[in-house]
């Protein structure tokens, strides 16, 4: 640790600062999207359906000095959220800020620093707001921290990100398997549907179940919510293939797939085939519809046992179901392995973050 120096944000940065306190005219045919810090998603900037869009005029108004060493993090309402800046086409909002580094540094080294629980648990002690929690620029540039060499940096960063790497590849397998599984149910039940299909409702195909109040004690079985996992239990209230439905609020209609044992909560409902070989048909028919806007009532949609039975759906040959059950079972089971493989690179990724970051644990040069 001899070789590591303290400094400040301040010793090593060109620039800190964030985007527009202010609102720019938008313009749905811009070229330009209005970044926020919801906008910053593991490392990346994340372009969402509802990002809005300027004008190259209006980016030339408000456009900051961002460069390949940039970093832009999360500072109002979503704090601690970090990208990259990887010239993307976009001005900032007041809740991203902006941080350009000289060339003491490697920006990986200081992307992980920054993902790091110290500095993290620093800039949540200095945010202001309850509600709207802000982390103040003067606040960011006060940070001190240990810096290692150049060289060792570069290291460092190689190791953790060689890790993030190989996640972020198993996620997008995962990602195009499920879109595989999405084109082939489109070409098999949709754009290719018969005349002499029979019409039915879900309940031909589908049992539905409520969920139930979530136990206290904790475990390693999943407790499944509207909005995925909202944490473990050692109890289960359902097992085997099974699909979980988001049924209040904002996230009334989202899907899960499980195949092992669950706890549904009862802001959830679950969903299980009454037919072998049909449980990814019946998931990909749910991903299908839009059952949020089949939910009764607006400001708080819901969606019902009752509402879901009785949704009308064209009945194709069971061979042909099946058949596609057990080619979408083989794309589960390499989505499940990735999991798998994906917890595991993760916990190693945790584990060695504050180790080599804090100089426990060096890296060979």
């Amino acid at each position: 640790m001899n070789e590591w120096i303290e400094v400040s944000l301040t010793d090593i940065t060109t620039k800190i600062g964030d985007g527009l306190h202010g609102t720019p005219n938008y313009d749905d045919n811009g070229d330009y999207f209005f970044i926020n810090g919801n906008n910053l998603v593991n490392g990346k900037i994340l372009i969402k359906e509802d990002t809005k869009r300027v004008n190259k005029e209006e980016f030339q108004k408000h456009s900051k000095t961002l460069n390949e060493s940039t970093l832009l993090l999360g500072i109002n309402g979503t704090i601690g959220n970090l990208a990259y800046y990887k010239n993307e086409k976009c001005i900032l909002g007041k809740s991203a800020c902006y941080i350009n580094f000289n060339n003491q540094v490697n920006v990986k080294f200081i992307y992980y620093t920054f993902l790091g629980g110290n500095f993290q648990t620093f800039i949540e002690g200095i945010s202001t707001g309850t509600t709207i929690p802000n982390v103040p620029i003067k606040g960011i540039r006060e940070y001190f921290f240990k810096l290692p060499p150049l060289p060792e940096q570069i290291a460092i960063a190689s190791v953790l990100s060689s890790l993030d790497d190989k996640i972020d590849l198993l996620h997008r397998q995962n990602a195009t398997l499920e879109k595989m599984a999405e084109t082939l149910f489109r070409q098999w039940f949709v754009e290719e549907v018969k005349e002499e299909w029979k019409t039915d409702t879900l309940s031909f195909f589908a049992e539905f179940f409520n969920g139930k109040s979530r136990p206290v004690e904790v475990g390693a079985i999943p407790i499944y919510g509207g909005n995925g996992v909202l944490g473990y239990t050692n109890k289960s209230n359902y097992s085997g293939k099974s699909i979980i439905i988001g049924r209040v609020g904002a996230y009334c209609g989202s899907l899960y797939f499980e195949n092992k044992e669950i706890w549904v909560s009862d802001n959830a409902l679950l969903v299980k085939s009454k037919l072998n070989n049909s449980t990814h048909f019946l998931f990909y028919m749910l991903k299908s519809l839009d059952l949020n806007s089949m939910a009764e009532g607006s400001s708080h949609p819901l969606l019902t046992q009752t509402l879901l039975k009785s949704i009308e759906i064209q009945i194709p040959p069971i061979q042909k179901v099946n058949k596609f059950d057990i080619i979408v079972e083989g794309f589960q089971k390499k989505i499940d392995s990735n999991q798998t493989q994906i917890r595991t690179l993760t916990t190693l990724r945790d584990t060695l973050l504050p180790k080599l970051m804090s100089g426990v644990t060096r890296v060979e040069m």
